[in-house]
């Protein structure tokens, strides 16, 4: 298998070489397959011992040349001059047979330069929920990091309480975050910087490289994808809940799968981390935040944007401009993602209106977010009827939107647009506490197996769309560091 290491080998100032912590007894949890095929990761690598040894850290392999990557963040808006890759280690970079180039990572392998006192290990509870929720994320069609595997360690992680321990293998377009170029910027270094926002360039953004204004139009690249993926998970009714700098990929893809939730009952307030206890990263807050985080890489590029390195005022002016227009941008791609879910366009004749009307029925009523979505596409919508206690409440909205209908429309073209199966947050407890309590991954493997086609409705996996009853809610996340 061939790799790279071209990060790693820019400037050995954002990196630390070290191996990963071996563990006691690893034993597989999952594989995927299909991912591996995609990457070119041979076949041997997985369901032996030899590749067992590799995932769990117990062995380098000579392809790999592991390091922790670092990188500064503001962390609820504090700033925090060096985070860093305190429990994780980029084994290799590897280029899939379409040229794409790719990270992997392992993630819970132990202690590295930046663990700052901790254990470097992770739970199997988070492992198992990174594994779900990111192949879920990329079914649904979102930008994000995958999983190719992950493995028990065969030994204890202490939290609240000790559970077992496990380590997932992540796979990253790049492992570059807001987080990263707030390091850079740090050494005060302009060659340094300079390097790095070309690197960005030449893996993420190669057309940037000739236009007038390079690191503007990186700048403004960036912001654009920001804007889609974000427009992304507000269409899902998915919430991050640590949308921290360091969270942020320049690439555009969805990273770090702590706290994260899908809404149920429409509310824009809904917040489920349990360390956001002032609502900070709650549902409706996403957009905004995503736009600060921006202004902090956009700051990390003034010394870029003129000609003798300083950040003068044409500089900031033009930084300030960009990020100023991530708001036209996401509401571009918002309107789009959501009047899609209607069967319509943002050109259609009060289709907006319609999706916010929509919206304002499923908060008032308190209704499943994406159950209501998807039962739009119903021929005939009583199991919509059945959300609401009353007819009055829904058939108004529904009259006007079937007259919305364009020219030859039918609900049942909605079936690949509203999915009928998300990662319930109280299914993957229940995987977690199956794999922990009982060590069985049935839950885990019929979830994602439903998972991998989350459009496609059936009979048998009805109990997966529904939301929680009363006893069974989970409305607190955690990172699990």
């Amino acid at each position: 298998m061939q790799s790279e290491h071209s990060y790693t080998q820019l400037d050995p100032r954002l990196s630390a070489s070290c191996e990963p912590t071996p563990v006691m007894q690893p034993q597989w949890l999952a594989v995927n397959t299909e991912l591996a095929e995609y990457l070119g990761i041979p076949e041997d690598l997985f369901g032996n011992e030899h590749g067992l040894r590799i995932f769990a850290g117990n062995e380098v392999p000579d392809w790999a040349q592991p390091a922790a990557l670092g990188y500064a963040g503001h962390q609820f808006a504090n700033y925090v001059p060096q985070l860093g890759d305190g429990r994780a280690v980029l084994l290799a970079e590897v280029t899939a047979a379409d040229g794409k180039r790719f990270d992997l990572q392992l993630k819970g392998s132990g202690r590295t330069p930046f663990s700052r006192g901790g254990d470097g290990r992770s739970p199997i509870g988070p492992v198992l929920r990174e594994y779900v929720v990111s192949e879920a994320m990329y079914r649904l069609g979102v930008p994000t990091t995958r999983a190719l595997a992950a493995v028990a360690t065969g030994e204890l992680v202490q939290r609240e309480q000790a559970e077992p321990g496990a380590i997932l293998t992540r796979v990253a377009s790049s492992h570059l975050r807001v987080g990263t170029a707030q390091y850079v910027l740090a050494f005060k270094d302009r060659e340094l910087l300079h390097s790095f926002a070309d690197y960005v360039i030449q893996r993420h953004y190669p057309a940037c490289a000739t236009a007038d204004q390079p690191y503007l139009s990186l700048l403004q690249a960036v912001i654009d994808r920001q804007a889609q993926l974000i427009a992304k998970w507000m269409s899902l009714g998915f919430i991050h809940g640590v949308m921290n700098t360091d969270n942020m990929t320049l690439s555009g893809e969805t990273i770090d799968y702590g706290p994260c939730a899908f809404m149920e009952a429409y509310d824009p307030a809904t917040v489920f981390s349990s360390i956001d206890r002032r609502g900070r990263y709650m549902y409706q807050n996403q957009p905004p935040i995503a736009m600060w985080n921006l202004a902090r890489f956009a700051e990390t590029l003034l010394p870029l944007l003129h000609a003798e390195g300083e950040a003068s005022e044409p500089a900031i002016k033009a930084a300030t401009e960009a990020v100023e227009g991530f708001e036209a941008r996401y509401l571009h791609y918002y309107w789009q993602e959501m009047t899609r879910k209607l069967g319509l366009t943002p050109e259609s004749p009060g289709a907006q209106l319609l999706v916010q009307d929509f919206l304002d029925l499923l908060a008032q009523y308190k209704i499943d977010f994406t159950l209501a979505f998807r039962y739009l596409s119903d021929e005939e919508p009583t199991r919509l009827a059945q959300l609401f206690t009353n007819e009055h409440h829904w058939r108004p909205w529904y009259d006007r939107w079937q007259a919305a209908w364009p020219k030859g429309f039918s609900p049942e073209q909605l079936q690949q647009v509203n999915p009928a199966y998300i990662p319930r947050n109280h299914r993957i407890q229940e995987l977690i506490d199956e794999a922990i309590k009982e060590g069985s991954l049935a839950k885990f493997n019929r979830l994602n197996k439903v998972l991998r086609e989350p459009f496609v409705e059936r009979d048998e996996n009805q109990d997966l769309m529904a939301p929680a009853a009363a006893g069974e809610q989970v409305t607190r996340t955690f990172c699990g560091t």
